[in-house]
């Protein structure tokens, strides 16, 4: 356990600045995410230094498709979240409280030394919403940036501004789940609302993390072609035209157990969607494809990154530009 930043005490309460949601959290009690307690006046982080998985993974699986393709990254989460999403496919971690999970004990400093062990290039907050161990997080980030280990987020983007431009100074790429462009269904489907996810993600833009985003398409709730293309066009507008997209299937869990899966044609849909509006890097994920999780040169439209699966087959980049006609592709390569 370790004490809180982001908060103001009032009487015997205090009051958590981290997420939009601003708990007001009263003696012994927990915030909405169940991972901060106000203990004697102050807001403890139930979570730190306590994991409730840790393993290596393909970057590919982030998903991050133009940030060192092919390279491993340590990866670790806790418990808890700030969200409440019917359709959780991490739901058994996301939704659990501290003192009812599992967990074991690993340090900042033992995480980091573990990434160098294993010869990851990186580490990912990720697993459950990397808010929710704020602090766990930044110490970490710290301790990695100095041993020149990267730093990646997978974030929902839930998160007020001055706790986020503090932990973008040490982030080198994230990924933010953008679940759909419409208020009505953060309010439904998550319990949460849209305004400051995209005041994350321009915010992110601004500070030059590389940034990915991700669009789970789930059907009658978020698939419509007026909800996709009015998505598309607030990243062509605010994020621009070279930020990657994932468009991402659905399946079945958590309180959406009895949906069905995403169609194919829905996501090939959408992505040609997007590339027809001008976005550059459109991807599509959660599906077997033969060619829409490749990337191609913009320019000269040849495939410059074979994937099958997480696995790099070809890498037709040489030093950030397509080695057929030089275009600079953008990403960290």
């Amino acid at each position: 356990m370790k004490e809180a930043m982001y908060y103001i005490k009032k009487d015997k309460k205090v009051q958590c600045f981290l997420c939009p949601r601003h708990c007001v959290i009263p003696e012994n009690q927990i915030g909405f995410c169940g991972t901060r307690q106000n203990q004697n006046g102050k807001l403890i982080s139930l979570v730190y230094g306590r994991a409730s998985g840790l393993q290596i993974d393909p970057i590919e699986k982030k998903p991050l498709y133009h940030f060192l393709p092919g390279s491993a990254v340590l990866s670790f989460g806790t418990v808890g979240c700030n969200f409440v999403c019917s359709h959780c496919q991490n739901w058994t971690t996301s939704q659990a409280k501290p003192e009812k999970w599992h967990s074991y004990s690993i340090t900042p400093e033992e995480i980091v030394e573990k990434s160098k062990e294993e010869g990851c290039e990186s580490i990912a907050y990720t697993y459950n919403e990397p808010t929710m161990f704020y602090e766990y997080m930044l110490e970490t980030a710290k301790i990695a940036k100095k041993n020149k280990i990267k730093n990646i987020m997978v974030s929902n983007g839930f998160i007020e501004q001055k706790p986020l431009i503090e932990l973008c100074k040490y982030l080198d790429a994230v990924n933010i789940d953008l679940k759909s462009i419409d208020n009505n269904f953060y309010q439904k489907i998550s319990g949460a609302w849209i305004e400051p996810v995209l005041e994350t993600l321009k915010t992110i833009n601004q500070k030059k993390p590389w940034l990915e985003v991700t669009n789970l398409l789930i059907p009658k709730l978020n698939d419509k072609p007026q909800q996709i293309n009015k998505l598309i066009e607030w990243i062509k507008k605010n994020l621009g035209k070279e930020v990657p997209l994932h468009f991402s299937a659905f399946f079945p869990a958590y309180k959406l157990n009895d949906m069905p899966s995403t169609d194919a044609a829905t996501l090939m849909t959408a992505r040609k969607t997007a590339i027809k509006q001008g976005l550059k890097y459109v991807y599509l994920g959660n599906i077997a494809t033969t060619n829409e999780e490749n990337t191609h040169c913009p320019k000269c439209k040849k495939r410059i990154i074979q994937r099958v699966g997480y696995n790099i087959i070809t890498n037709e980049i040489k030093k950030g530009k397509c080695l057929h006609c030089g275009y600079k592709i953008a990403g960290v390569w």
